[in-house]
């Protein structure tokens, strides 16, 4: 049962909006950018929404590895592709200026596909992939990040947790979809793990001595330091539970994050130069989309997609369990209890906005206040 108290969506809304204002976010920049942040709390994605605001996006400004105004430039352009430089800006700003181009153009050609280097992070990947799936066209995006998951026999942090992300429309209510790293558990997951006071689970993160390690905090610093890694999905540092799965994945999206717009990758991503200074990430996105229109057509793509998700959810369950879900299902629901109660703040976020809204000394004052 949800303990922490709720802030209304407009409340947190409005507020992220100024914040980014004062920062000097261009006003619909950043609308944009809270919007994608709240996407995130809407899906019950927690390590993606709120809980991310300051450290990755208001801190980085401060340091000066993220720069709030966004300066796009188009690289190459064809009927069917782009290619974007972000120029170290808002890397929200830049997918969604790339996913409305591509979107147009998917309905004049049938699909297209567009990267971005020089960018930062861009929120859940969800977010861009589902602005095909409103269109009813198909989504897919992914994106490199700072290294943190070894490969598969290895210990050192290479490579980002790097999603591979999917939406996909169907005649239900919510699209399939499907968003989720290529590493046991994201590196915002265990941040979030870290602000609750929480031990992340064993097994998803190794040492270099080949060892399991559950402290949150002291993982957060080992993966700054080098000195541990994220599994790849299915597990490591051996391939018993099959851990080169995700290996090979990550190693997908990271080769297309980079190759595809000429830009950086693995070890030249982590935001510290050589000398140990604070630097900029230049992270490489990708982004396809298709219309079913451009194939039998987007009203069968649905309802064959709608019929699928169905039949699975109507298969036969395991001893103990009641219900099967279809990828976007749970975070449909998560929405439909959230949407009239707001969005659920626990104290280590109440107290970054109460710190950020006195030192900018914004007119707001939040329900958990009393």
């Amino acid at each position: 049962m949800e303990t922490r108290p709720y802030v209304a969506w407009d409340v947190i809304n409005n507020f992220m909006i100024d914040v980014f204002k004062a920062y000097n976010v261009p006003e619909e920049d950043a609308r944009i950018c809270a919007d994608v942040l709240l996407e995130a709390d809407r899906r019950g994605i927690e390590s993606h929404g709120c809980n991310r605001f300051k450290p990755i996006y208001i801190d980085r400004f401060e340091k000066g590895t993220l720069l709030p105004r966004t300066k796009i430039d188009i690289l190459k352009e064809t009927p069917t592709t782009l290619v974007l430089d972000a120029n170290n800006g808002m890397g929200m700003v830049a997918s969604h200026f790339m996913m409305t181009k591509l979107i147009e153009k998917a309905k004049k050609n049938g699909m297209a596909g567009g990267a971005i280097k020089n960018s930062t992070h861009y929120g859940i990947a969800g977010y861009w992939s589902g602005m095909a799936a409103k269109e009813g066209m198909i989504g897919l995006t992914g994106t490199n990040a700072r290294p943190s998951i070894a490969p598969t026999f290895g210990v050192e942090n290479m490579m980002g947790t790097n999603p591979l992300t999917f939406s996909l429309p169907t005649d239900e209510e919510f699209p399939f979809c499907i968003d989720c790293a290529t590493s046991t558990v994201q590196r915002g997951k265990i941040e979030y793990y870290a602000r609750e006071g929480k031990e992340t689970p064993a097994g998803m993160v190794v040492t270099h001595d080949g060892g399991s390690i559950t402290d949150s905090e002291k993982i957060l610093q080992m993966l700054v330091d080098g000195t541990a890694a994220l599994a790849p999905l299915g597990g490591g540092p051996g391939d018993e539970m099959c851990g080169y799965k995700g290996y090979g994945y990550a190693a997908v999206v990271e080769i297309l994050s980079a190759a595809l717009a000429g830009g950086q990758f693995m070890k030249a991503l982590t935001g510290v130069s050589p000398d140990g200074k604070p630097q900029m990430y230049h992270l490489g996105h990708f982004f396809f989309v298709v219309d079913p229109d451009a194939f039998m057509g987007r009203e069968i793509f649905k309802k064959t997609a709608g019929d699928i998700c169905r039949a699975l959810r109507a298969s036969t369950k395991a001893p103990g369990y009641d219900r099967i879900y279809t990828a976007g299902e749970k975070e449909y629901l998560t929405w439909l209890d959230r949407k009239d109660k707001g969005v659920p703040i626990g104290k280590a976020v109440q107290e970054e906005l109460i710190t950020l809204r006195d030192k900018l000394k914004l007119d707001y004052k939040f329900s958990f206040e009393g």
